[in-house]
C-alpha cells in the first residue's frame, strides 16, 4: 500500500523595511539559498525615503516575492499589512538587518511539526563578519550580567517563551484569532506574544532556527534603541500589569545606584570609595564574561562599554516612561 506524502508547510516570510535597501539585499540573498523551498516573501516598505523597490525587482526571477509600499505607521502595523496579503500556512517575521543560514526554514519546518507549535521564536548570534562593536553589542544583549542570560533562551522570565519579532513565526490560525499587532511600536511584539499565549496558543523557541542579528552599528544608535526598549517595557505594563517582573527594574536600579555612588564620592568620599568597589567588582564580572564569550580582549572592553550603555539607556527610558504613567502623561 502506497503511503501518502506529507504535505509541506507553505511559509510567508514577512520583512518590514525602513530605509535599509542594502541590508534587505543581504537577507534576500540568504533566502535564495534556502534548502527548504515552499515559501513566498513579502517586503513591506514602511514609508521609507530610500526605496528598496529596485532591490526587490532584482530578485523577481529568484524568489516568489512581492513588494508593497505603505505610509509610515510603524513595524507592527507593517506586519499586519503583510498578514492580510500573505498566502502561507505559517508566517515568519524577520527584521531586515538579519542574516540566516541555508538551513533556517528547514529547521523551522522541522521544529513546528515536531513540537506542534502555533508560534515560535529563534535566538540571535553574531556573525564572523560583524564589526567589533556589533559583536560587543551582541554580547551585551545576551549576557548574564545584563539580561540575566534569558534573552533567546528557553528559560524565560515567567517560565513561558515570548517570541520577539526580529525572529518570530505564527500560524495562520494565530493571525485569524488575534488580528495581529494591537500597537505598532513600544513593545508591540511582547504585547502580541503575551496575548497569543493568553489565548492558549503553544509557543517555544527553536534553538537551531537562529539568525545573525546586526542590531545597531555604533554606540549612539545602541543607546537610542535601548532607551526606547526601556520605555517599551513600561508601555507593555499598561496592557498587562502582571508582566512587569523584578528583573525589569534592574537597569533603573543600576542607573540610580551609579548616580548615588557618584554623589557619595563628592559628599562622603570614604563611603563613596567603599561603594565604588562594588561597581568595579561588577564591571570585572562583565569583563571576564565578555572575554570568555568572545575570546577577544578588545571586544571584551567594548562589551563592558556596551553593557553600561545598555543598562543606563534602558534604565533612563524605563524611569522616564514610568513617570509618564504615574502622572498620566501621554507617551
Amino acid at each position: 500500500m502506497l503511503q501518502m506524502k506529507e504535505i509541506s508547510t507553505f511559509f510567508s516570510v514577512i520583512i518590514p523595511v525602513y530605509n535599509r535597501p542594502h541590508e534587505l539585499d543581504e537577507l534576500l540573498t540568504c533566502l535564495v539559498q534556502q534548502k527548504y523551498q515552499p515559501f513566498e516573501v513579502l517586503v513591506i516598505e514602511d514609508g521609507s525615503t530610500i526605496s528598496s523597490n529596485e532591490i526587490v525587482k532584482s530578485y523577481a526571477f529568484k524568489l516568489d516575492i512581492q513588494y508593497f509600499y505603505k505610509e509610515n505607521g510603524g513595524q507592527g502595523f507593517a506586519r499586519n499589512y503583510a498578514f492580510e496579503r500573505a498566502k502561507g500556512d505559517f508566517f515568519i517575521i524577520l527584521d531586515s538587518d538579519a542574516l540566516i543560514e541555508p538551513t533556517y526554514l528547514e529547521e523551522v519546518e522541522k521544529g513546528i511539526r515536531e513540537k506542534n507549535l502555533d508560534l515560535f521564536g529563534g535566538p540571535d548570534k553574531d556573525h564572523p563578519s560583524f564589526t567589533p562593536i556589533q559583536k560587543a553589542i551582541s554580547f551585551s544583549m545576551t549576557s548574564l550580567f545584563t539580561t540575566g542570560g534569558i534573552r533567546g533562551k528557553e528559560k524565560n522570565v515567567g517560565g513561558t517563551f515570548h517570541p520577539r519579532s526580529f525572529n518570530m513565526g505564527i500560524s495562520r490560525k494565530v493571525w485569524e484569532a488575534t488580528q495581529g499587532f494591537k500597537i505598532t511600536r513600544m513593545g508591540e511584539d511582547i504585547e502580541f506574544s503575551i496575548r497569543c499565549l493568553s489565548l492558549g496558543f503553544k509557543s517555544a523557541i527553536l534553538p537551531k532556527a537562529f539568525i545573525y542579528h546586526k542590531r545597531r552599528t555604533d554606540f549612539a544608535q545602541f543607546y537610542k534603541q535601548l532607551h526606547f526598549f526601556g520605555r517599551a517595557r513600561i508601555n507593555i505594563s499598561r496592557f498587562f500589569p502582571n508582566e512587569l517582573k523584578w528583573v525589569h527594574f534592574f537597569p533603573a536600579c543600576y542607573l540610580i545606584g551609579l548616580l548615588f555612588v557618584g554623589l557619595s564620592l563628592l559628599v562622603f568620599p570614604s563611603f563613596g570609595k567603599y561603594l565604588s568597589g562594588f561597581v568595579l567588582l561588577y564591571w570585572l564580572g562583565i569583563l571576564i564574561d565578555a572575554l570568555v564569550q568572545t575570546k577577544s580582549f578588545k571586544i571584551a572592553i567594548l562589551g563592558l562599554i556596551a553593557a553600561n550603555i545598555q543598562l543606563i539607556a534602558y534604565g533612563q527610558g524605563f524611569l522616564e516612561e514610568a513617570w509618564k504613567k504615574i502622572t498620566n502623561k501621554p507617551s
